[in-house]
């Protein structure tokens, strides 16, 4: 039976007068707050915060935790999002007192370990990317992509250009017409064949001076490398434009592929998805940015610097779009980022594509025989099956599996995206599952749906809550607690 306090909020638990922590009689002379801040900087009342005690606030926060679902404690093979086990031994790096116990404020001569190592990463980063320059700033992929469409409106401007356009195919990352509205730029959709690659003669027709950049996922989001992506590089480039490069999927082509070599003028990298960084939960997160040479001088300052003995951070670029993120951007995820890939080297990161591609195969052929999987029958790191028939023959909806899944312990694969796939259920093992745990999801998603119709629509039967209304709460959520 479920403890009454472990679902109560902080508030109703909240007694007046407890705390956490009691602090001695101040040994300086009191001051009134009013004193010290601007007065319309001082609310007429205090906040109301919850009054805890310390046991109070550990085990609601545990109790929640619980609740959760994680890599640490579920199969996620949440496809597009790569959700793999990030290995503990880059947590404890990253933890160690030089770079954790750092304040951005401190000299540059007391800082020189750390920027030696953010200068590597960025080093590391061109070498993997083809591309030769390198920010760390941005806090997120969709960041990154921002910062360099950013630089591609600055280059264009130099150029006394108007370009106005950015290309992306349908089956794109939502982040990329969003980005693309974000940095100035109209968002321009470029269809996909039936086998969900880029309709050429669509990219054709929209090509003209207008164009700034046409931005691809490739791999894309059907878990497929577009091999024509050398040439849609090339119809670009003769427009003037550039090609950005959508990183979310490089866990496929660790160490095989570099955008560089096939055409990419820009990209982002996700740390957490391709190498190793705590993922979701809002967290904070990292989106370094590689470009070519030409567009470099434009990325953000401060740049990581040496000058062959002196390490630092170089402020003095002209042409840049200036600052995206305070000091320089998330730097603990970067380090974990630097201890993966120093970790695995050349051989081990073309080691983790090649797994996270066989993985994604394996369960693709255990899978498409009662879940078909429109694309062919075979992927990259990720895979897109369809629901579709069981809805139109039992009435079984994508929706109706992912919930009930949770019922199994696994968590849902990413439903309903794309867009292009009807009833999608998009599935990314990635490299870090065993084969047991791919067979135990694979009859567990058979079992599913062989089970009837009534219990699956009232999945999942386990949870706290079940079914919320989900267009409502993403319409109206709930922001505060009252006590009605």
């Amino acid at each position: 039976m479920r403890n009454l306090r472990s679902t109560q909020l902080l508030f109703q638990l909240s007694k007046p007068g407890r705390r956490c922590v009691r602090l001695p009689e101040p040994d300086v002379p009191v001051r009134a707050l009013d004193e010290l801040l601007p007065a319309d900087a001082v609310a007429e009342t205090p906040p109301p915060l919850p009054e805890l005690a310390e046991p109070d606030v550990v085990r609601h926060f545990t109790n929640l935790s619980q609740r959760n679902m994680s890599v640490d404690t579920h199969f996620y093979p949440l496809g597009s999002c790569t959700m793999k086990y990030n290995p503990k031994r880059n947590e404890r790096l990253a933890s160690l007192p030089g770079l954790a116990d750092v304040h951005p404020f401190q000299p540059e001569e007391t800082l020189q370990g750390l920027l030696r190592l953010l200068f590597e990463l960025q080093q590391l980063l061109a070498e993997i990317s083809g591309l030769p320059a390198v920010t760390l700033q941005p806090a997120a992929g969709a960041h990154g992509e921002l910062t360099a469409l950013m630089v591609a409106a600055a280059y264009f401007r130099e150029l006394d250009e108007k370009r106005t356009k950015v290309l992306a195919p349908d089956s794109a990352h939502g982040t990329n017409p969003a980005s693309a509205r974000m940095a100035g730029f109209q968002s321009v959709t470029v269809r996909s064949t039936a086998a969900s690659y880029v309709d050429m003669d669509d990219l054709r027709s929209k090509l003209d001076d207008s164009i700034a950049v046409f931005m691809i996922t490739n791999p894309n989001t059907l878990g497929l490398f577009d091999g024509q992506v050398a040439g849609i590089a090339e119809l670009v480039h003769e427009r003037g434009g550039l090609i950005y490069l959508d990183g979310a999927n490089m866990n496929a082509i660790l160490g095989i592929a570099r955008p560089g070599d096939f055409g990419a003028d820009m990209m982002h990298f996700n740390p957490h998805k391709t190498f190793s960084g705590p993922h979701g939960g809002g967290g904070p997160g990292a989106g370094p940015v590689c470009v070519t040479e030409k567009l470099g001088v434009y990325l953000p300052a401060p740049i990581v610097d040496c000058d062959g003995e002196r390490y630092s951070l170089c402020f003095d670029r002209p042409k840049s779009i200036g600052r995206v993120r305070s000091f320089y951007g998330n730097v603990g995820v970067l380090v974990r980022a630097y201890c993966y890939i120093l970790t695995h080297g050349p051989d081990g990161l073309r080691r983790v594509a090649e797994n996270a591609v066989l993985n994604a195969n394996y369960l693709l052929s255990r899978l498409r025989h009662f879940l078909p999987v429109p694309q062919g029958d075979r992927c990259m790191h990720e895979f897109v099956a369809t629901a579709e028939s069981l809805k139109k023959q039992r009435g079984i909806t994508a929706m109706d599996i992912a919930k009930r899944l949770l019922d199994y312990g696994f968590h849902a694969p990413t439903v309903y995206f794309p867009l292009t796939v009807p009833e999608a259920i998009m599935v990314e093992p990635t490299e870090t599952e065993s084969k047991e745990t791919l067979d135990a999801f694979a009859e567990t998603m058979f079992r599913i749906t062989e089970e009837s119709l009534e219990l699956l629509h009232e999945a999942p039967h386990t949870t706290v809550i079940s079914r919320p209304d989900e267009v409502k709460a993403a319409r109206t959520p709930v922001m505060k607690w009252t006590a009605d």
